[in-house]
């Protein structure tokens, strides 16, 4: 615990600056992070990313996190980022051919779902932070209710298992617990935050953020235990890797966008 505390203030200390500084810092500090996330989907399941393949998979990557604030760089170049992806993926079947095989079609289809996972969640993490820095903590305080009521109500009260073949202490009681918590600091943003919704709105869209960011934690809970593994890395002591900490944040930005709130 003392571990995982100290690792929490110091990269919050890292990390808070730069959200609240924004621009090309905080667009270069996403970019490091999808791409740490985008190596240890790789590395877990016996991919490199320092391959040919590896290489491809990142440049598809780079590409799906352009910024739209930067949008005009990419015209001149008079390429849309569908087309440089299809290019990307082309090329990876087209090393699937090379290596007769021994870079498999399965291969190519889990890097591109790999770099397409990472890149649309972090992508939107630029694009919220841009909208506002109210929605970035918005979302951020959402997951952390939602992770620390499941945790303690789940520990006092929890009986039934939620799913158990994924994650055996997740309990249905701790889930229940855990979206009442982010629903009680929605009404905080609600009442406090400069946000562009009625308290209801916001509410009943928090719900729907709780649960499906307890879903991300369930992907990345049954990725890791397919692949038997306990973390995803090990760059966060205490805390595991990049995916451990953004598992429910790259499912609950790209909805937060969806829902249009801004």
């Amino acid at each position: 615990m003392k571990q995982r505390i100290i690792t929490g203030v110091v990269a919050a200390a890292l990390f808070l600056p730069i959200v609240f500084y924004g621009g090309l810092p905080f667009v270069l500090l996403t970019y490091l992070l999808a791409t740490i996330g985008l190596y240890e989907l790789l590395r877990m399941k016996g991919l490199s990313i320092f391959s040919p393949y590896g290489f491809l998979s990142l440049l598809f990557l780079w590409v799906i996190l352009f910024p739209a604030q930067y949008n005009e760089i990419m015209a001149d170049f008079y390429y849309s980022k569908t087309e440089l992806g299809i290019a990307f993926i082309l090329l990876l079947l087209t090393y699937t051919v090379i290596t007769k095989n021994r870079f498999t079609f399965e291969d190519a289809a889990f890097t591109v779902l790999s770099a397409i996972y990472t890149g649309i969640g972090f992508y939107f993490l630029m694009e919220t932070r841009e909208a506002g820095l109210v929605y970035v903590f918005y979302s951020l305080f959402i997951i952390w209710a939602t992770d620390s009521g499941a945790y303690f109500i789940g520990k006092a009260m929890g009986k039934k298992k939620l799913w158990p073949e994924i994650s055996p202490n997740k309990t249905v009681e701790g889930s229940i617990g855990g979206i009442v918590c982010a629903a009680v600091v929605a009404i905080m943003f609600a009442v406090f935050g400069d946000m562009n919704a009625g308290i209801v709105t916001i509410v009943g869209m928090t719900i729907v953020l709780s649960v499906f960011g307890q879903i991300g934690d369930l992907v990345q809970s049954a990725y890791k235990r397919h692949f038997n593994v306990k973390d995803s890395g090990t760059i966060l002591p205490g805390h595991g890797g990049i995916l451990d900490r953004f598992d429910s944040l790259l499912f609950v930005l790209p909805l937060l966008h969806f829902f249009h709130l801004w």
